[in-house]
């Protein structure tokens, strides 16, 4: 909404905005919009999603409820994300299917459709604040997430560079935990004005849409009224409503303080402000700050900070520093060292995913080994250990090195000492999901304390609580044991292939990788 035609480079993807409200619930309800965490092939969701929704088409979910979800805990599954190899944590939800489909549902109603495209239309009516983190739908054979870090590439990292022409400075601020201070009830101020959102007779109007949203969530959280779930294309449009009013209001106080040279570009919750003069920008982040505050969300000190070099700034400093030192032609242990050792000085940077990218499509492509693998091993698991975000592509080098053990006894016996490793933090459900990827084709007996793993080794059959349903139909739709494919499962290659954990599909993001 309020853009420019796509140019050809651009055709491919569309925004969730540009789609009739049957297209969006089509996107909202593919198994990659319900769940956008990296998970093994063998864990699929299209099954369940749309069993629930030939169980609820045409009902509504309180009819076939005994009770309310939301007087029940753990109605959503929670994946524990270490997010920094210590004590820090992200919880992603698998949101109750029943929950998901029934909001989706709502959401994407032709009228209640046209009024939050109609809404974005207006948080978008200032052109020099623009929102450059909605969904995007890919028309081509890349994934929608594919799409999604392109148009980051493009429309974030790119756009900053070309301010260079009219900008002198960046000043870069983000919300701090943003998707966990949510409140619930800003989406009804959202799309409906805080004025008409707080009449006493619209507070419990079950026809406006952000209170069916509100609703929800709060049947997904126990009630609470603060956080919503992370981990979905859904939850990830829903918070771009309240950061879309967080646009809206913020266009209205610069307009009062008659500030008119600026450009902000928002992604989610990262703000990149352009000018020319640093008072300016101080002033514009005490508005942000102002604006973000009435709305329940905060700024992040920390991670504020300003340059005067435009281009610079604009490209992400591990980036850089990567692009500076890439040498995937010495030997493989010393490039695993390299890679280790910009791990350190760029913990959980997108470039270090790159880095172990490139090295994962190296020794793919090897057939023996001179160097002992069991050290090359040692390095790759301790950058996983250290750097939750790079779990899936360790996991493919860690499968791949292991091959060459001598034999399957001790490729179980290594297996076991790095299922050791991890044991040493918390919070590591996403990584034993991972290692057990790496490990059930060579002994499917090895436990794990994640639900997930469980279900995968047929030792669990339960995520969510169903205990407020009362319809058989839904109960048997939203048996959590359908999200294992066990014919996946049971032919699973020890090696993880390219395939599985590359981002791209094709070479159309090559640009983004630098």
């Amino acid at each position: 909404m309020n853009a420019k035609a796509p140019s050809p480079e651009y055709s491919s993807r569309r925004s969730i905005l540009d789609l009739t409200h049957g297209e969006a619930r089509t996107f909202l309800l593919k198994p990659e919009s319900y769940c956008s965490l990296d998970l093994p092939p063998y864990i699929v969701f299209g099954e369940l999603i749309n069993g629930v929704y030939k169980v609820l088409d045409g009902k509504r979910l309180a009819d076939l409820g005994q009770s309310n979800p939301r007087d029940h805990d753990d109605v959503n599954y929670t994946i524990l994300h270490n997010k920094d190899g210590k004590y820090a944590w992200r919880p992603f939800q698998l949101i109750h299917p029943a929950l998901y489909v029934s909001l989706v549902h709502a959401i994407t109603e032709e009228g209640n459709w046209k009024l939050i495209r109609d809404r974005f239309q207006q948080f978008a009516t200032n052109d020099k604040i623009r929102c450059l983190s909605l969904p995007v739908v890919s028309s081509s054979d890349e994934r929608d997430r594919a799409e999604q870090v392109s148009h980051w590439w493009h429309e974030v990292e790119q756009r900053s560079i070309e301010m260079s022409l009219d900008y002198e400075y960046l000043i870069e601020t983000d919300i701090t935990d943003c998707y966990g201070a949510i409140y619930t009830h800003s989406v009804a101020w959202a799309l409906h004005t805080k004025g008409e959102a707080k009449k006493k007779e619209n507070r419990t109007n079950q026809n406006l849409i952000g209170n069916v949203i509100d609703w929800h969530i709060q049947d997904m959280r126990h009630g609470q009224t603060n956080g919503i779930p992370q981990g979905s294309a859904l939850m990830d449009f829903i918070a771009e409503m309240v950061l879309g009013l967080a646009d809206l209001e913020l266009s209205e106080r610069l307009q009062g303080a008659g500030i008119t040279d600026y450009q902000i570009l928002r992604y989610r919750d990262d703000y990149r402000i352009f000018i020319n003069s640093p008072q300016i920008g101080e002033l514009i982040v005490k508005l942000i700050t102002e604006t973000t505050t009435g709305l329940g969300l905060k700024l992040s000190s920390t991670k504020t900070k300003t340059s005067n070099d435009v281009v610079r700034a604009s490209i992400k400093s591990d980036k850089l520093a990567w692009m500076a030192r890439k040498q995937s032609g010495k030997g493989l242990q010393k490039h695993l060292l390299i890679i280790h050792d910009h791990a350190t000085n760029f913990p959980n940077s997108g470039s270090l995913v790159i880095a172990l990218n490139d090295y994962h499509k190296r020794v793919s492509r090897i057939t023996s080994l001179s160097e002992s693998p069991q050290s090359l091993i040692a390095i790759a698991a301790d950058i996983a250990y250290r750097n939750p975000r790079t779990y899936a592509i360790c996991a493919a080098i860690l499968s791949k090195l292991l091959s060459f053990a001598e034999s399957n006894d001790e490729r179980l016996a290594i297996a076991k000492r790095i299922r050791k490793k991890f044991s040493q933090i918390p919070n590591t459900g996403h990584m034993q999901i991972w290692l057990q990827r790496v490990t059930f084709p060579l002994d499917r007996r090895i436990d794990y304390d994640e639900a997930v793993c469980k279900l995968v080794a047929a030792r669990a059959d339960r995520l969510w609580n169903n205990d407020w349903i009362l319809s058989q139909d839904l109960k048997v739709a939203v048996d959590a044991t359908k999200i294992v494919a066990a014919t996946i499962r049971d032919e699973i290659a020890p090696v993880i292939p390219l395939k599985e954990v590359e981002l791209f599909l094709s070479k159309a993001g090559e640009g983004y990788y630098g």
